[in-house]
């Protein structure tokens, strides 16, 4: 332990101790927070999620992209519902890559722009609530279809010159007129074209993502569909729906607060837990009769008790509350002998008149020494312990 001014060793580490023995842990946080950041520079690049056109993931589409570019048709990424609508027109295809993850808000708002838009809208493996909204008129069969290459069996151009596509996964089911049902798995098909009644638009029902995805793109007709499909106009808008998109809610719903979205029951029930621990509070808070002196277990003798207390004081250099404590000791052992109650040992006023009547040198003035201001240093400490005893020696043997 490192020496103090007085010449005591002191228990506390020393900064140079601390840093030794903390810094092989700081280095080691380091390096992982050096490669965390570096890995992380490194693949932000080229990562992307599903079905993204950026991405050159086995799951990603930067294939379909390129292809499409090779043929003079322009890919653009939005993440908006408000982007995707205002990007759709008659020289336009609409992909939209989740359908699903759309709320019923931004369905409703998307299917009123494309539906006369006199462009392409393709629903890349739509869920029974999606179809609903963007494609009134379509019914998803619960039954997923076969994972197999399905034949085209239908008279859609696009469909008979790319021949077989992994199309299957979702079957669905129309009663509208005009609409080509291809790719059939178990008698119902897992593509649909749907025309517009009230002009040139049309969407295009896909049951599954797998022709649009980069490791399934050179297998069976899936490019040839996936470029026939997404090729029919010159601009490919590729909705991918973000989580960060503020028309997923509509204004009623954007203009509740915090509260609002909390159920009534969990509010209920956070009211009674409050309460609960409030009444729990006033319980254990509340005494329940007078204090009862116990035994100790062991005995402890004084000295080390004194010692003990006197290292605590020490480590937490509180010479102040040290001081004070020595100061009202001596004061309450002399107080007896100077003839004042104990009660008034603590005051100025009546202690000091009397211990002055009782000391050999009456014009000898104790206040500074008992009631004084804390010593600066521990030496100062020290001294003051040995002048309140000396002054009880002198009071208690005149």
């Amino acid at each position: 332990m490192p020496p103090t001014p007085d010449g005591t060793t002191s228990s506390t580490p020393t900064a140079r101790q601390i840093w030794t023995r903390t810094r092989g842990i700081a280095l080691a946080l380091a390096l992982l927070l050096v490669a965390a950041v570096a890995i992380a520079v490194v693949r932000s690049g080229d990562q992307h999620g599903a079905l993204d056109p950026r991405s050159a993931d086995q799951r990603g589409s930067r294939a379909v992209a390129e292809l499409l570019a090779a043929r003079g048709v322009d890919t653009r990424v939005v993440t908006t519902t408000a982007e995707a609508r205002a990007a759709t027109g008659p020289d336009t295809t609409l992909l939209v890559a989740a359908p699903d993850r759309l709320t019923a808000h931004q369905q409703s708002r998307l299917q009123a722009t494309t539906v006369d838009s006199g462009g392409r809208t393709v629903l890349v493996a739509p869920g029974p609530a999606a179809v609903d909204m963007l494609a009134p008129g379509v019914a998803t069969d619960p039954e997923p279809a076969a994972d197999k290459p399905l034949a085209p069996g239908c008279a859609l151009p696009e469909a008979r010159r790319a021949g077989p596509a992994d199309t299957g996964g979702h079957r669905y089911s129309t009663t509208l007129t005009g609409a080509d049902s291809c790719y059939p798995s178990y008698g119902s098909p897992t593509l649909l074209r749907l025309p517009s009644p009230t002009g040139e638009s049309d969407t295009v029902v896909l049951g599954s993502p797998d022709i649009l995805l980069n490791d399934r793109l050179d297998e069976q007709g899936n490019a040839s569909l996936a470029l026939q499909l997404l090729g029919s106009r010159p601009h490919v808008v590729w909705y991918l729906p973000s989580l960060s998109d503020d028309s997923a809610a509509d204004d009623a719903q954007n203009d509740r607060s915090f509260v609002d979205l909390i159920p009534k029951g969990w509010l209920w029930g956070a009211l009674q837990l409050f309460i609960a621990a409030a009444l729990a509070a006033l319980w254990r808070a509340r005494r329940l009769g007078p204090l009862v002196q116990e035994r100790l277990p062991v005995a402890i003798r004084a000295s080390e008790t004194v010692e003990g207390r006197a290292r605590l004081y020490r480590k937490a250099n509180a010479r102040d509350r040290a001081a004070t404590a020595l100061r009202i000791s001596t004061r309450t052992r002399l107080a007896p002998l100077i003839g004042v109650p104990i009660s008034q040992a603590q005051s100025p006023e009546t202690f000091l008149p009397a211990l002055a009547r009782q000391l050999p040198t009456p014009a000898r003035d104790p206040r500074t020494l008992l009631f004084g201001p804390p010593p600066a240093t521990d030496a100062a400490l020290i001294a003051l312990a040995d002048h309140l005893d000396a002054l009880e020696s002198e009071v208690r043997n005149p």
